[in-house]
């Protein structure tokens, strides 16, 4: 499953390109909408073990362990994300579940053990913190990509370079991205997100990329926060595609009821 190291990429549409770029060079249209398919939508479900490192300012550490299962609906439309947090003992059991939506807001849930509690993430906290790491919810099950307008700003020998900025952008906190999208394969690599002044923010991006049933992965990536120096690494094992998961596991009824079978 490859959540692309937790990119939070996609987005969709700009008008024509005013740079000249090489011959054949696809679409911006083209290049986002694969870029999309590739990072969130390869397989028709999938499964990943993931050991998350959260290191602060002064070099402190805590971990975090989960399971993300994911289903797609509809090829680079509906999809659900199941996520369950097997460690350590103070998280373990929490439950993040996702249905992303195109042309409304997704629906995501979240299930806190420790107060039997369910608990519906408004659509204004999607750009907050994931279990206490630097990655927000919206980086884990990916950035709608009608969200933002797109341009090709540059294409060199390995990457198409694209600027998105938000259609809305009182309701984030970034001003624009610039992501690096690999030529070949279309596997979106790296993110750089930029302040209201043009400073630059954070940077997500992949560290390691193995091909696994034949699929592009990323296997390893990191978030860095350069406002307060602290990072976010997560590793991604035992990652399988097309292991035919059931729609109704998606549902509330297994935030609190986990189903066991799949997260083994």
């Amino acid at each position: 499953m490859n959540l692309s190291v937790g990119l939070g990429l996609a987005t969709f549409l700009l008008g024509a390109q005013a740079k000249k770029f090489p011959p054949g060079t696809p679409s911006v249209d083209e290049i986002v909408q694969r870029a999309n398919i590739m990072a969130y939508y390869q397989g028709k479900d999938g499964r990943a073990y993931v050991r998350m490192t959260i290191r602060d300012a002064r070099g402190r550490t805590r971990q975090r362990r989960f399971i993300i299962l994911r289903r797609d609906i509809e090829d680079g439309g509906e999809q659900k994300f199941y996520v369950y947090v097997r460690g350590p003992s103070d998280v373990k059991g929490m439950v993040f579940m996702v249905w992303k939506h195109l042309g409304r807001n997704d629906g995501r849930w979240l299930y806190l053990p420790s107060l039997d509690l369910v608990k519906r993430i408004a659509a204004s906290d999607k750009r907050t913190s994931f279990v206490g790491s630097h990655y927000f919810y919206e980086d884990v099950s990916g950035r709608n990509i009608n969200e933002d307008h797109h341009e090709l700003i540059d294409v060199t020998d390995k990457y198409f370079v694209l600027r998105n900025r938000p259609k809305k952008p009182h309701t984030v906190e970034f001003s624009y991205c610039d992501m690096l999208i690999d030529r070949k394969t279309f596997l979106p690599v790296q993110a750089e997100y930029y302040g209201k002044q043009g400073k630059k923010r954070r940077i997500i991006k992949g560290l390691k990329i193995k091909t696994i049933q034949g699929k592009p992965t990323v296997v390893k990536a990191e978030v860095q926060d350069l406002c307060t120096k602290g990072k976010t690494t997560i590793e991604f094992r035992r990652v399988e595609y097309d292991i035919d998961l059931p729609e109704n596991i998606f549902t509330e009824r297994y935030l609190r009821r986990p189903p066991r079978k799949y997260l083994r």
